[in-house]
């Protein structure tokens, strides 16, 4: 992508849910490096149909969140793409809209959604202690994960 892409850096998560936040942390660090008028760095806690209010008008999103795999290594950084999510596709209720769903719904209205959607999740260890701090793995992994975005952003 060109010099005039549009780009939205999207940091997901609770800083309140120990490494569940590690998605605002990296994108904080981001926006103290970056001062660009076409790369927008955002923190949000929001997720499902809210998301698509955030996402539109921009060609590129890169959004970094924590995630939780079976067998994974607490502090690995994935780079997916939102079709990684598919088998995740389904709605509970109304409040409960996976991201892929959001994603279809959002296409499906027409919405000016992004051209290219890059994900960094990075393998939490515990989302589910109150805690504003992240345990130190997931710590060691946030400048690892910020320079991957910056290398992703520079391949366009």
């Amino acid at each position: 992508m060109d010099g005039k892409t549009k780009t939205l850096i999207l940091g997901m998560g609770n800083s309140l849910l120990s490494d569940d936040g590690v998605g605002l942390y990296v994108a904080a660090e981001l926006r103290k490096k970056l001062n660009q008028p076409d790369i927008t760095v955002m923190e949000t806690g929001v997720a499902g149909l809210s998301l698509l209010d955030l996402l539109v008008g921009y060609d590129r999103a890169i959004i970094i969140d924590a995630i939780q795999t079976i067998g994974g290594k607490a502090g690995q950084i994935y780079r997916l793409d939102p079709k990684a999510f598919d088998t995740a596709l389904h709605t509970a209720s109304a409040h409960g809209i996976d991201f892929t769903t959001a994603l279809e719904f959002g296409k499906k209205f027409g919405l000016a959604l992004p051209q290219q959607i890059v994900i960094f999740a990075i393998e939490a260890l515990d989302i589910s202690t109150f805690s504003e701090e992240c345990t130190p793995e997931i710590k060691q992994a946030i400048p690892a994960c910020v320079e991957m975005v910056l290398q992703e952003l520079k391949m366009g």
